[in-house]
């Protein structure tokens, strides 16, 4: 029985064994050159690796440049001059614009100013300046103040044919800013102005003096008043050189010495009315 029943085992193996070869299993055909480039680029990549681990701090940053994009440092710096240019803007304006959009912007910010400076200072008789008072209006306004041009095209309602300060344009009337008659005293002569601020003399008063204390007092009031037509000069003299809207363009050519052949101006009646009698100065 136990032949018989080992028989039978052997049996089915060959069965088996018979089927096996008539169905062989079925295997998966590589092909060759993907198989070989595969192999390549996975060596490659290691080689590669390899490489840059076993690189030296120095071609790490050579590698780290040549990786390098310029458009991240461009945009910071764009960046950076748009947030400064509104800084600059907004403390320069004293806060009225973040964007230069100033109505009256300083001397440095405007071209005409940067022209005069590389531009040779014009050199005016008083007749040429009078043919820059505005009637011609092909030419620019300038009037003149102690003897300096400026340029006031930028306000011909004010100062042009038609304007309350027309009396300036063309002339040098440097008299006229002190006494306020603009149409008397277009002129630079300023001879005998301190006059204005002199007291009259009034023999009730001037008794109280000896002479030499009369003498000395007349004395330093005439040198307060000279002090006084200074200052007020001075004023306008100041205004115009360091106005953004005015730029100075030149100089009034005249005559050496040529007050000696001017006669000697009256002071206008508007000024010589202001004048008072002469007090007790207090102690």
């Amino acid at each position: 029985m136990t032949t018989a029943r080992g028989a039978g085992v052997r049996q089915r193996k060959t069965k088996a064994s018979a089927t096996t070869e008539q169905n062989p299993p079925q295997v998966e055909e590589v092909d060759t050159d993907e198989a070989e480039e595969i192999e390549r680029e996975r060596e490659e990549a290691e080689t590669e690796r390899l490489e840059r681990k076993n690189r030296s701090p120095k071609q790490k940053l050579d590698d780290e440049d040549d990786e390098y994009s310029p458009w991240v440092d461009i945009l910071r710096v764009i960046s950076f001059l748009i947030f400064a240019s509104c800084a600059l803007s907004y403390l320069i304006s004293g806060g009225e614009t973040f964007t230069w959009g100033m109505k009256h912007p300083p001397k440095y910010l405007q071209a005409d100013w940067w022209k005069s400076k590389f531009r040779a200072p014009l050199y005016l008789t008083p007749a040429e300046l009078a043919t820059y008072d505005g009637t011609d209006e092909t030419k620019p306004l300038y009037l003149a103040i102690n003897g300096t041009i400026y340029d006031v095209s930028s306000n011909r309602r004010t100062y042009g044919p038609d304007g309350s300060y027309r009396y300036f344009a063309g002339a040098d009337a440097a008299r006229s800013y002190v006494t306020g008659c603009f149409a008397e005293d277009r002129t630079a002569d300023m001879r005998g102005v301190e006059e204005m601020y002199l007291p009259l003399d009034d023999p009730e008063f001037d008794s109280r003096w000896t002479a030499e204390e009369f003498a000395a007092l007349k004395e330093k009031e005439r040198a307060d008043a000279l002090q006084r037509v200074h200052d007020a000069l001075l004023h306008w003299v100041n205004f115009f050189e360091n106005s953004p809207k005015y730029p100075k363009v030149g100089y009034v050519k005249r005559p050496k010495n040529w007050l000696d052949n001017e006669p000697r101006r009256p002071l206008c009646k508007s000024a010589a009315k202001g004048r008072t009698k002469r007090t007790i100065p207090k102690d």
